[in-house]
């Protein structure tokens, strides 16, 4: 009797543990590039979810941005059903045009696409293949774009979007695991040439920067940067626990904050307070930076009769009679 390789098994066990809540009879996709990440984690659900009475699709994206992409779109489909998979959707997107730069567009379309094609096919769920690596890569970007906490904690296991649970099972996997696994299977990944071209932020960190972090400080430094995230997402969730509580406290009506009531509060759960009212009135989150709610802090504990602070959204607020009051 052959043995399971140790990579196949890490990748079957993750998937497993992922996917342990979801009822039976429920379908699940995986969103599969064909890289070898994604391509362990489809045959790991390809084995895992009908033990769980689990019905598993696959979605793959064809962004357009290479020659060839429609091909390699097609040549992942066809793996897909030939093991089993149904439904299996490939999702054609658009990202020239898009706002923001390349990596970003191109991951906004792509996660506009699994979310429509998880609606339409009734699926309660995506699974996605960011790896441990991944993870470490998202913590170093997120440090030097100066981002707080929020950006810090990194990639989350499960993310609610639209209805729809994305779900990484391979967090706490190393990208070599899922290579490993990929090879025990016979399966030959694509390598995306966008992962080796400098011209992208990611790319830069995953062969230039991260290389030279481990060799000076050892190859701890991937799994350390990935805890690090899950710590900071801890925190993040608990303060986020008590803004909420907070927010209503200091809530006089859904247009007005109690001045008193914020400059009580902690900093770190003042600000978080202020971010969230500024979403509910219509601030869109890409737009609404750390410079805004700054402004609008500045208005509770430094006030000088300043004048209105203009949030995105065409949003303006001002501090009258004890208050801070919202309109357009």
């Amino acid at each position: 009797m052959s043995t399971l390789a140790p990579s196949v098994a890490a990748v079957r066990v993750a998937v497993r543990r992922a996917l342990a809540d979801v009822p039976r009879g429920e379908l699940v996709l995986v969103a599969c590039s064909g890289g070898g990440d994604s391509l362990a984690l489809a045959a790991a659900t390809a084995f895992v979810a009908p033990r769980l009475g689990l019905r598993a699709g696959l979605v793959t994206v064809d962004h357009g941005l290479q020659p060839g992409s429609a091909e390699r779109a097609a040549a992942v489909a066809r793996w897909a059903a030939s093991v089993g998979f149904a439904p299996v959707e490939v999702a054609t997107v658009t990202v020239a045009g898009r706002p923001g730069g390349p990596e970003a567009a191109a991951r906004k379309a792509r996660y506009e696409a699994l979310v429509r094609v998880a609606q339409t096919t009734g699926a309660v769920a995506v699974l996605l293949g960011h790896t441990r690596d991944d993870q470490a890569e998202t913590v170093l970007l997120a440090l030097a774009r100066g981002a707080g906490p929020r950006g810090l904690a990194g990639m989350p296991p499960v993310r609610r979007l639209d209805g729809v649970s994305l779900i990484r099972p391979l967090l706490d996997l190393s990208r070599q695991q899922t290579r490993d696994a990929c090879a025990a299977l016979g399966l030959r990944p694509w390598e995306d040439p966008h992962n080796v071209d400098p011209a992208y932020a990611r790319s830069r960190v995953r062969h230039e920067v991260l290389p030279v972090l481990v060799r000076a400080l050892g190859p701890g430094v991937v799994s350390n940067l990935a805890r690090t995230a899950k710590l900071i997402a801890a925190d993040t969730e608990a303060l986020d626990a008590l803004a909420r509580s907070a927010l209503a406290s200091a809530r006089v009506a859904p247009d007005r904050l109690d001045v008193a009531v914020l400059a009580d509060l902690a900093p770190a759960v003042r600000t978080r307070v202020l971010h969230a009212w500024s979403r509910e009135l219509g601030a869109p989150a890409a737009a609404l930076s750390h410079h805004h709610v700054a402004a609008l802090d500045a208005l509770v504990t430094d006030w000088r009769g300043q004048g209105p602070v203009h949030l995105p959204g065409g949003i303006r607020v001002t501090r009258r009679g004890g208050n801070l009051v919202a309109a357009r």
